[in-house]
């Protein structure tokens, strides 16, 4: 499946949380959304991405903005990321790669010469209505919500 474009309506889903509580996308309509997807819990590019979220979280709640973060990772490995670095937003897990498939963040990835299937860090911004306002594709984690920040001011 091919990311999705700006101008789309982002597919709803239902995924559970760090507290293995449901979370659909439709939850949030009437809200803008910054749905980030990211490879895996406590590695270093992924700490960073949600380390800087949780810095800015401040800005993004004043500007109404909900952050959800998804990866493939277990409610359990969630939970512990979570805690360990004090993260304020809600982490949802896709074990089953559905909803990374159907926003077209699943695919082939190389790292030392092997292909593998993994996650492509890819961050939707989503308007009050479910509509894509803004792609972000190949993200590099380092200053990553400041960019996204600046489609908010």
């Amino acid at each position: 499946m091919a990311i999705l474009q700006e101008g789309s309506i982002a597919p709803d889903f239902v995924l559970m949380d760090q507290n293995e509580q449901a979370h659909s996308l439709s939850d949030y309509r009437g809200k803008r959304v910054v749905l980030y997807f990211y490879p895996k819990d406590d590695t270093p590019g992924c700490t960073t991405e949600a380390c800087e979220f949780r810095d800015d979280y401040d800005a993004y709640a004043e500007a109404g903005v909900v952050i959800l973060g998804v990866s493939p990772d277990s409610p359990k490995s969630h939970k512990k990321f979570k805690e360990k670095y004090n993260l304020p937003f809600t982490l949802l897990s896709d074990e089953s790669h559905e909803v990374l498939e159907a926003y077209g963040v699943w695919g082939a990835k190389q790292m030392y010469g092997k292909e593998y299937m993994g996650v492509f860090r890819t961050t939707y911004v989503i308007n009050e209505d479910g509509t894509v306002v803004k792609v972000f594709e190949k993200v590099s984690p380092k200053g990553h919500s400041q960019e996204i920040l600046g489609v908010f001011s």
